[in-house]
């Protein structure tokens, strides 16, 4: 059984094809920035806002596939409530990382799974994770490190490569900080392969 990732994120492949779990992607191309502005807009905490937009992708690319089982996945950064975008550019990304800077936040990873249009099954996870304590000249040389296509990609730390020497701690599961909660997936997906 084939499930469809409607995502662009090579990580997220990664950690599919990882765990074995046959896929192929069909990116969803919705516009996440005028979705956030939106969901803001009314309120919206950071939670919310990944979890809405991960069921917006997984159900518009399942109505175009039905019968197929469709993931969507997106994954947000919380920090007092506060939803901490992605950089549109390097100047961006180090404002990121100075208001992360030896603070405490949340990556809140969510997923949902749709067929034939509509959600089916869904899942949030959280991840606490605080930043050591960096002058401004140590952060500019970090973000130096990065390309500036990976850096716009995938926000302004890649826990999978050199981002974990940012952190004092990280509490919580790898994978799904990395974008997804794969061991939830596994599980629920299992009833379709009996």
């Amino acid at each position: 059984m084939k499930i469809i990732l409607a995502s662009q994120s090579g990580v997220r492949k990664q950690i599919l094809d990882k765990y074995n779990i046959d896929n192929e992607v069909i990116v969803s191309n919705v516009d996440e920035d005028e979705v956030k502005q939106s969901l803001i807009a009314e309120g919206a905490n950071p939670l919310s806002i990944s979890k809405n937009l991960a069921e917006i992708k997984s159900v518009k690319v399942s109505n175009k596939n039905p019968d197929r089982l469709v993931l969507g996945a997106d994954s947000v950064i919380s920090l007092d409530g506060e939803l901490i975008n992605k950089p549109n550019s390097r100047e961006e990304a180090f404002e990121i990382l100075k208001k992360l800077n030896n603070s405490k936040h949340y990556l809140i990873s969510s997923v949902c799974i749709s067929k034939n249009g509509a959600m089916i099954w869904n899942h949030t996870d959280s991840s606490e994770l605080k930043m050591k304590n960096f002058k401004d000249e140590e952060l500019l040389q970090y973000l130096s490190k990065i390309e500036t296509k990976i850096l716009l990609a995938y926000g302004v730390y890649q826990i999978e490569a050199k981002g974990l020497e940012l952190f004092e701690y990280v509490k919580g599961d790898k994978d799904s900080i990395m974008g997804l909660p794969v061991r939830e997936i596994i599980s629920y997906i299992e009833q379709f392969r009996k």
